[in-house]
């Protein structure tokens, strides 16, 4: 144990002093530090939950990256069909990290009642279809099954549900134009509700059902290896754009590929100010929570002139006494971020287990909680950041136990 530790631990301990003005403006310091992390961790935490929660609802429902023709002109019906005799599916092992793959095809129509009618786009997949996702979705009855012979059952979101005034186990008529325009008949199917979803996108919500592929397949006259589309699904969303560049030199000159950050890249805009915010935040707690431990670290520096004095009449060098005050700080930090880290990371627990704090308008937000995220390795680095920066911040103020000459700071009183 060095002789600064040995001091500073016997000031902190408060064996060779008496604390009287320091005394609130210490906890007070300290207060700062803890209010401080309590903000950073709750931005952080909320600002990456929100950002993974919007991510995945888009996910669900259009895959990271999609493979169609270039023929369909970012349509977001089928037009033009893709075979399913590529050597990327079933399974596409060519590029690593992706996880699943899946073959859908969209056709627009209007489901008519006797009341109303509503337009909607029928999303049609198969048996490859991963419906994981789904199952945080889905609020009344079960997922629909294709993986037989070709059935009516359909899942509808609850927004188009509630206006057409259906429930799970009715049945409605869909009318479907086809693709010959001499041919003014429409294309008519009779589906029946297996289930009702809810994913807070209204956006998506108000306008897709999924179907059996096959009904789609057969209205446009193509073959069972003809599709609309192809959905991919990677392990990591951040590699997105790497892998979407890869996938694309995987594919024949004829398909073309888009992730998802490109088909919706307004909502990933704005949930890229997310980070901004955050840093800010963080920004703006390390700069109050420095300052108040600079006013500490300059009153515990008045307060102990007559010890500086002795110190340094005993021979004991500047720096080394400069130290004796920053491991005094770095403590008073450490208590701080203790209790910063205790009531931060208990709200976060309490928000993600018991969901609390909802949004007034999840319109807004595309869900109706506020959602909560942080792992071990962003706490770590949030705390030794702070520790480290409040420190150097210490640095400058510090400076002033060199200007302390030991007479004068002897009969300091």
């Amino acid at each position: 144990m060095n002789l600064e530790y040995f001091i500073a631990k016997r000031l902190i301990k408060g064996k060779e002093h008496k604390i009287s003005i320091s005394a609130p403006i210490i906890k007070i310091a300290i207060a700062a530090i803890a209010i401080g992390v309590i903000m950073m961790l709750i931005a952080i935490a909320t600002g990456l939950g929100l950002k993974e929660k919007i991510r995945e609802k888009i996910t669900a429902f259009n895959g990271h990256v999609q493979i169609y023709n270039y023929d369909n002109n970012n349509s977001e019906v089928s037009i033009v069909p893709v075979s399913t005799e590529q050597n990327f599916y079933p399974e596409f092992n060519s590029v690593e990290g992706v996880v699943h793959i899946q073959a859908v095809a969209t056709k627009a129509g209007i489901i008519r009642t006797e009341e109303t009618f509503e337009g909607i786009i029928a999303k049609g997949v198969g048996e490859d279809y991963n419906w994981a996702p789904f199952k945080e979705f889905l609020i009344e009855g079960v997922l629909p099954d294709y993986n037989g012979e070709l059935n009516s059952d359909v899942l509808i979101s609850k927004i188009i549900a509630n206006r057409l005034n259906l429930k799970v186990g009715d049945s409605f008529f869909t009318f479907f134009l086809r693709d010959d325009a001499a041919d003014r008949i429409p294309n008519q199917r009779k589906f029946t509700i297996t289930g009702i979803y809810d994913s807070g996108f209204e956006e998506i919500d108000g306008l897709y059902i999924f179907t059996d592929i096959r009904h789609i397949q057969r209205m446009n006259k193509w073959k069972d290896t003809e599709v609309g589309n192809f959905e991919i699904f990677l392990n990591s969303f951040d590699d997105i754009d790497e892998k979407s560049n890869e996938i694309y030199g995987e594919t024949v000159a004829s398909l073309d590929t888009k992730s998802i950050k490109d088909k919706y890249y307004k909502i990933f805009e704005w949930i890229g100010l997310f980070d901004f915010n955050i840093a800010l935040i963080i920004g703006i707690m390390i700069i109050v929570g420095g300052i108040n431990m600079i006013t500490a670290l300059l009153v515990l520096i008045l307060e102990r002139t007559p010890m500086i004095g002795i110190l340094k009449a005993l021979g004991m060098p500047n720096w080394s006494i400069r130290k004796v005050f920053l491991y005094n700080a770095a403590y008073l930090i450490g208590v701080g971020l203790f209790w910063g880290n205790l009531i931060g990371l208990g709200f976060i627990f309490v928000q993600h287990k018991f969901k609390i704090f909802k949004f007034p308008n999840p319109k807004e937000y595309y869900i109706e909680y506020i959602p909560v995220s942080i792992d071990l390795s962003t706490i770590l680095l949030l705390n030794i950041g702070v520790l480290f920066l409040c420190l150097l911040m210490l640095l400058i103020p510090s400076y002033i136990i060199t200007r302390i000459t030991p007479v004068k700071a002897i009969r300091f009183e």
